[in-house]
């Protein structure tokens, strides 16, 4: 469930704040080899189940480009921010994969409100997403996303 803020202005007296977690999601074959289709990525570690086997992860794997796009779908159930005439994604910083998601895996996201600034007419927030992966210690994917909500 969704940390709700009812207006953007909120978010800053919540700086060093956990927002939550999303649902589960499982990363199947099908979702991979559709991110390959768009975006031309087809490296036989991610859509050719066959040879994956020998691998070095014994089955194929997500990308890590589709993992992070999936932080996407996961912040709407992380954080939702009401008293908005817009909002929009403005960018990320620090990016990295600490490790990988084998197909049939579940990941989640999970969020931090690591800053939020007035910027512009609107609040800027950075949210720290971590993508858990079901059963490993280690995140997939841990993303500082930026995102500016301008107020109604």
């Amino acid at each position: 469930m969704a940390r709700v803020f009812k207006t953007p202005h909120e978010l800053l007296d919540a700086v060093g704040e956990q927002l939550g977690r999303s649902d589960w999601l499982v990363i199947d074959q099908d979702r991979i080899n559709l991110f390959a289709d768009a975006t031309g990525d087809h490296q036989w570690i991610h859509v050719d189940p066959e040879k994956a086997v020998d691998g070095p992860f014994g089955a194929t794997i997500a990308h890590g480009y589709l993992t992070l796009s999936l932080v996407n779908k996961f912040l709407p159930e992380i954080i939702e921010v009401q008293g908005v005439s817009m909002g929009v994604n403005y960018g990320c910083d620090k990016v990295r994969f600490p490790s990988a998601v084998p197909v049939g895996s579940k990941i989640r996201g999970s969020g931090e409100l690591v800053r939020a600034e007035e910027v512009k007419g609107s609040i800027q927030a950075v949210v720290r997403v971590t993508v858990e992966v079901e059963g490993s210690d280690r995140p997939a994917c841990v993303v500082d996303t930026i995102s500016r909500f301008m107020p109604a």
